[in-house]
């Protein structure tokens, strides 16, 4: 195989697919982000939208992003059934469109063109050529064709299938994509079709488009490549509608360091994968999938003792490829499964060596703690505290002497107010804040104490609140158990995690957020 016979083309269609996920509404500004990080990526399609379809497309096709490694695409439809390709509305937006390039959709099960829309086969045969030529003839450079319900076409009529795909390409498409739209096949499916296709046409000229309702949606992309499909269509971190779409970043990494794939410039841009990734959730105000392959937090998390150990000595050995390579990082976690590696690991990020008694100690009181309540899993930054603590090498910046929260409830409208004094350097400041309840009220006063001594902590923000109850036997259990309380914050850039545990839920958010504050003063 050449190095031209290994280039695959990345088609993203988060801004059009992905747009149709439930609970995702992205506006103008969102999209002209999202088409700057994927242009720095480099990816080599970016389909921007539906001209035509809403106002928010229309803008942005008006006046589209300016990118400089990718080439923008409008989505659109084949002229409608009865209507010239001349005369069809829809069909002159996308042409009216400043992209490059355009995407048209087609059905391709006979089922669907015949009962749903009413049509005969043929007269869609029509619809796709006449709609493809006008679309060259009006200067878009490369058009292709989304052959949708493509493989339960195939299987309902293989020869009608193929006809589409004869169609497009004889009309001057440039790619025509097939769609497993239901998200319905496996590997053995596409493999079994891909192969026909390839036996009549010529799959460099041939993409895929997958859906995830089974599960599958990487993994038959990966298969359609394997055999010679050269395109492939994907969504960030797999949205799209129902089960979502093939996940862009996870196809990126796979066809490069997997399958040694070309995937053009974006193969010196895979280090920027996790950041992508988290600037999406970010804009979504979506917390991130931490499971998430390549690009989650937990991707390259070691958690048992065994696997530490061995982590520790070949990191290879559990892990498939360096976590840096997509920008990611490992992450060594500490528990009661963890051992002396994991302890190690997180000493040596403190730059910390302590003799092997010491160790033994700590280890013990990190287990201890576990047992009664605390979890450093997920929370990393309380177990830097921990063991600069039991080191006595904590300093504690300042003391939350006393909080006070008052909570009312008049007329069925409701009100917190906290206040809390914070001694620094033996000066006490009182300062009282109104909150969307208990915690975010202790929170916005704490602040306004804080800030006065360390104005750097202004940029601290809360973003997460967990709380979990623990029985701590089966005879305590609901209101007499423990609560374990886990706060996430950030200052825009990291994201950290601190971990309270008490029979109060108050007192367990106030240890998780003092705890919050300390550790970003310790990392400045």
């Amino acid at each position: 195989m050449t190095n031209s016979d290994k280039r695959v083309y990345i088609f993203d269609t988060t801004l059009r697919d992905g747009a149709q996920t439930q609970g995702v509404n992205f506006t103008l500004h969102d999209k002209m982000l999202i088409a700057g990080m994927l242009d720095e990526l480099a990816v080599d399609y970016i389909e921007g939208g539906f001209p035509g379809a809403n106002p928010t497309d229309d803008e942005l096709f008006a006046k589209p992003p300016v990118l400089k490694n990718s080439s923008l695409v409008a989505f659109g439809m084949t002229r409608r059934a009865g209507v010239s390709a001349d005369n069809d509305p829809g069909l002159r937006a996308t042409i009216n469109s400043r992209a490059g390039h355009a995407c048209l959709v087609a059905k391709s099960w006979d089922k669907q063109i015949e009962q749903l829309m009413g049509i005969t086969l043929d007269e869609n045969l029509a619809m796709i050529q006449s709609s493809i030529k006008l679309l060259l003839a009006n200067k878009k450079s490369e058009i292709m064709l989304d052959a949708e319900h493509f493989f339960d076409g195939f299987l309902s009529n293989e020869e009608y299938a193929m006809r589409v795909i004869a169609t497009a390409l004889d009309a001057g498409a440039r790619w025509v994509v097939l769609c497993d739209t239901r998200g319905a096949m496996l590997p053995h499916d596409i493999e079994k079709i891909i192969s026909a296709v390839g036996k009549k046409f010529d799959l460099t000229k041939i993409g895929i488009h997958a859906h995830n309702d089974g599960d599958c949606a990487v993994a038959n992309s990966l298969a359609a490549v394997r055999l010679g499909v050269r395109q492939v269509q994907g969504t960030l971190n797999g949205l799209g509608e129902r089960c979502g779409n093939a996940n862009i970043l996870s196809l990126m990494a796979d066809l490069h360091f997997k399958m040694k794939m070309d995937i053009g410039p974006a193969q010196h841009n895979l280090h920027l994968l996790t950041r992508v990734s988290r600037q999406l959730d970010e804009l979504l105000a979506r917390a991130p999938n931490p499971h998430l392959p390549f690009v989650g937090t937990n991707a390259f998390a070691h958690k048992g003792g065994l696997h530490g150990a061995a982590v520790m000595k070949d990191a290879a050995s559990y892990e498939h490829i360096s976590p840096e390579s997509v920008g990611n990082e490992r992450v060594m976690v500490m528990s009661d499964q963890s051992g002396k590696s994991n302890l190690r690991w997180h000493l040596q990020q403190l730059h910390l060596t302590l003799p092997s008694e010491e160790e033994n100690l700590l280890l013990a009181n990190i287990k201890d703690a576990e047992f009664n309540g605390l979890s450093f899993d997920g929370a990393e930054a309380s177990l830097d505290i921990f063991i600069k603590r039991h080191l006595r090498q904590m300093n504690e910046f300042f003391s939350l002497s006393s909080c006070d929260i008052n909570y009312q409830n008049q007329d069925g409208e409701s009100h917190t107010t906290a206040s809390a004094t914070i001694s620094v350097d033996g000066k006490k400041i009182v300062k009282e804040a109104v909150g969307n309840g208990p915690v975010n009220a202790l929170d916005a006063a704490m602040r306004q104490a804080l800030v006065e001594h360390f104005p750097q902590l202004a940029g601290v923000q809360l973003v997460d609140y967990k709380v979990r109850i623990i029985p701590p036997s089966q005879e305590y259990q609901g209101t007499a158990a423990l609560t374990r309380v886990m706060i996430e914050s950030t200052d825009g850039q990291k994201n950290w995690t601190t971990v309270g545990v008490s029979s109060n839920i108050i007192a367990a958010s106030e240890s998780a957020l003092t705890d919050a504050y300390r550790y970003y003063l310790m990392k400045q």
